[in-house]
């Protein structure tokens, strides 16, 4: 990744005057790329201060309106009342509820619906995008992403001449038929297309198939016919393609792009804000106070008297994909780790949202009267609709963590832990100070913010180098618990129980830590975590803008 700020320190880059960026996860907290773009919105208000517009789908009702929008008075305000949408779209301005407050349109893009036929005929006759095969939430996302085009389109014409140097950036194949739109009615604007994880690529995986070992000789067009994927992959294809730009978050999806999309993207890792993690002055008391809560449901379901400051609390969360993120290398070193002798209790705790039913009642009813006796199935604090079929669920019972003795006492959190879950109601950010170490494990991982995260608190984390995050600390910083409170594991799709191994190995070298190597290595995590803040990763996104203006100059200059 060195290479990039290289290359931004010798050109010169101009200002830009607008940069609009579409994405179903603006104001729709949903997964990953909601971070990326919250986090990153404070750098990109502070340099272009209400000139970055947000775009995304009004998919709010008064009933159930977006907790991250206001509608207020903005600079686009005189805009909303002099424009005429066509087709009937709906559009709300205000601002987006983060560090920052960036200006945020919502489109309702519904009355789209009844002219996608006419769309997607115009869309294989211009670009050759082959919507045929289309199912699932292909026809919402290529809707609101072709209404997100009509509005760039709208605000650009009203500004006139003051538009100045426009960059239209676009995040998934959602948005792929936005920028198709604005590349195709708009050609002033310079077009930018994220990829976040190759939706072929995600796919490959989620099918059971080695993606890395095999990737060379993967074709793209090829998976996407056999896996049913041919539409957002030929979407998402051509918009990778058409775009003046194209972009990806780390050096192994661009590995990726560049064999299943065939172009290779410009690296843009992604930063972060920590405005989420306690001040120094009140860390210890965040700390107590997490831990309290972890193990007094641990006690409550366990009945076992596990000692304040001694038991060691493990933590492995993110979306539940079993195999994608790891959850199943990390259940097996669990269990290699619980067949030794070891100094001191683990609690580990799985915390990735699952089919939940809702908490269980015993358990509540133990932590309020501070009952600890143990309770049916140990090992769950919510009962699941799919019990029998959740892979979690099935493979701690398979290892049999909710029978008899144990050193490490896994527990299945199945739930969104948003403060109101029923058990711990309190949030994954204040559960987190209270762990002793992290685990991700992650197969496929374009990214991942959770190991960040982590350091963030001053928590350890084992990772892989299959991960974003991973290769990032493996370029960039020095790997291993002293150096950046970082241990990379090197994963394949052929070394699962040397990744079981390292993982087992990583916890136990915490698990004998003494306190002054354990405060040091918590420094590291704190460090690493202050390399990756977006004012350091913004520049990379200054090279990528530059080169879609360029593209841009020269396209206009061919065709005048």
């Amino acid at each position: 990744m060195h290479f990039q700020k290289d290359n931004l320190m010798a050109n010169k880059t101009r200002e830009i005057d607008y940069i609009f960026e579409c994405s179903w996860e603006v104001c729709n907290k949903i997964g990953g790329i909601y971070t990326v773009l919250s986090s990153k919105a404070k750098t990109l208000q502070e340099t272009h201060k209400d000139r970055i517009i947000f775009i995304g789908p009004d998919v709010w009702t008064a009933d159930n309106p977006s907790p991250w929008f206001t509608e207020v008075r903005t600079p686009l305000s005189a805009w909303l009342k002099s424009t005429s949408l066509p087709d009937g779209l709906t559009v709300r301005v205000g601002r987006w509820e983060i560090p920052g407050r960036p200006i945020a349109v919502l489109v309702g893009f519904e009355a789209l619906y009844a002219s996608k036929n006419e769309f997607y005929a115009y869309a294989w006759e211009r670009f050759s995008v082959d919507s045929l095969h289309a199912y699932g939430d292909y026809d919402e996302g290529c809707a609101f992403a072709r209404a997100a085009g009509m509005v760039i389109e709208s605000i650009v014409a009203w500004l006139g001449d003051k538009a100045g140097d426009v960059v239209a950036h676009f995040d998934e194949w959602t948005t792929g038929m936005g920028l198709l739109y604005v590349a195709d009615k708009l050609p002033q604007a310079a077009t930018v297309f994220t990829t976040h994880a190759t939706s072929i690529g995600r796919s490959i995986c989620g099918n059971g198939k080695p993606l890395y070992d095999y990737l060379k000789g993967y074709n793209g067009d090829q998976m996407a016919r056999e896996l049913n994927m041919e539409a957002k992959h030929s979407i998402e294809k051509t918009a990778a393609t058409v775009a003046d730009a194209f972009t990806t978050v780390s050096d192994v999806t661009a590995t990726e792009c560049e064999q299943l999309l065939e172009r290779r993207p410009i690296v843009t890792p992604n930063g972060f804000e920590n405005g989420f993690v306690p001040a120094r002055n009140r860390r210890k008391a965040a700390r107590k106070a997490a831990r309290e809560c972890m193990l007094q449901a641990a006690r409550a379901l366990t009945g076992c008297e596990l000692a304040d400051n001694d038991t060691f609390i493990l933590i492995s969360s993110g979306r539940c994909e079993y195999r994608n993120k790891g959850l199943d290398v990390f259940l097996d070193a669990m269990a290699t780790l619980d067949a030794e002798s070891l100094p001191r209790d683990v609690v580990a705790f799985v915390m990735v949202p699952a089919w939940v039913q809702m908490p269980r009642p015993e358990l509540r009813d133990a932590i309020d009267h501070n009952k600890h006796e143990g309770i049916f199935d140990p090992v769950l604090t919510h009962w699941l609709n799919n019990y029998n079929e959740d892979p979690v669920n099935r493979r701690i019972h398979d290892l049999g963590f909710d029978k008899g003795n144990h050193k490490i006492h896994v527990i299945y959190v199945p739930c969104y832990l948003n403060g109101n879950d029923g058990i711990f109601n309190k949030s994954y950010y204040q559960l987190l100070p209270g762990a002793d170490a992290t685990v991700f494990a992650s197969y496929y991982e374009p990214w991942g913010y959770t190991p960040l995260e982590s350091v963030a608190f001053g928590v350890p984390t084992v990772t892989t180098d299959l991960s974003g995050f991973g290769q990032w600390v493996a370029s960039d910083c020095t790997p291993g618990f002293a150096t950046s409170g970082v241990e990379v594991i090197h994963r394949s799709d052929s070394n699962y129980h040397d990744v079981v191994a390292g993982i087992a190995s990583s916890v136990r070298t915490l698990l004998n830590a003494n306190p002054e190597k354990t405060t040091e290595i918590a420094s590291a995590a704190e460090a690493t975590a202050g390399k990756a803040m977006w004012c350091h990763f913004i520049d990379n996104y200054t090279v990528a803008y530059e080169k879609a203006l360029k593209a841009r100059d020269k396209r206009i200059k061919k065709h005048k």
